[in-house]
């Protein structure tokens, strides 16, 4: 019962927000129309369901896999805030840091939309760097949330860009990139201080 009654909007509410920012559905969509116009075919219902399962096991094995490389979650903390940090510059300054060479087939479902766009190297390690400031709770059902609202966006992605426009869409992903430069900042400086007084 402790996992429910540590539930706090607060939380919920920044942890929903970062990995909305992360995984970036605004973001994706001129991909995802890109993709559909050359052909190739996309399952947003299997691609939400394998990218979130995907996080979802991270979340509870990701501590697992760190000590196996005897690595500690505030020092993966603050090493996911860095990466973190230059994918909310990316978005800011529209410039590519993160290039991505993987190769689709016709169906486009897996590569790339679930690895590397949906459940890619920032959404692991941003779930472990949320893990050492947030409850369980707060994750998981931040998580869940992105997933419903994943599902709804890449339903409706022609419909939502032409809701947004250009515009919407430039000031979306700029507004995001800001909110997640805070929070990469926000999880460098009080994982690192952890770290340093743990020394």
């Amino acid at each position: 019962m402790e996992f429910f009654t540590s539930f706090s909007s607060v939380e919920f509410l920044s942890a929903f927000i970062v990995l909305f920012a992360v995984i970036d559905p605004i973001g994706i969509m001129p991909i995802v129309l890109s993709i559909r116009s050359k052909g190739k075919s996309i399952h947003t219902g299997k691609a939400v369901f394998f990218s979130f399962g995907l996080m979802f096991l991270f979340f509870f094995l990701g501590d697992w896999i760190l000590n196996l490389f005897g690595v500690d979650i505030n020092s993966f903390a603050v090493a996911g805030a860095l990466v973190i940090f230059l994918m909310a510059i990316e978005m800011v300054l529209d410039i590519e840091i993160f290039k991505d060479s993987s190769i689709a087939a016709n169906d486009a479902t897996i590569v790339p939309l679930v690895f590397p766009l949906l459940a890619g190297a920032g959404s692991f390690t941003t779930l472990l760097s949320l893990k050492a400031e947030y409850s369980s709770v707060n994750i998981l059902s931040a998580l869940l949330l992105n997933a419903v609202v994943v599902f709804i966006m890449l339903s409706a992605t022609g419909h939502i860009q032409k809701l947004l426009g250009k515009g919407g869409v430039y000031f979306t992903r700029k507004f995001f990139g800001i909110i997640l430069l805070a929070i990469s900042v926000k999880l460098f400086t009080s994982n690192l201080l952890h770290f340093i007084n743990t020394m």
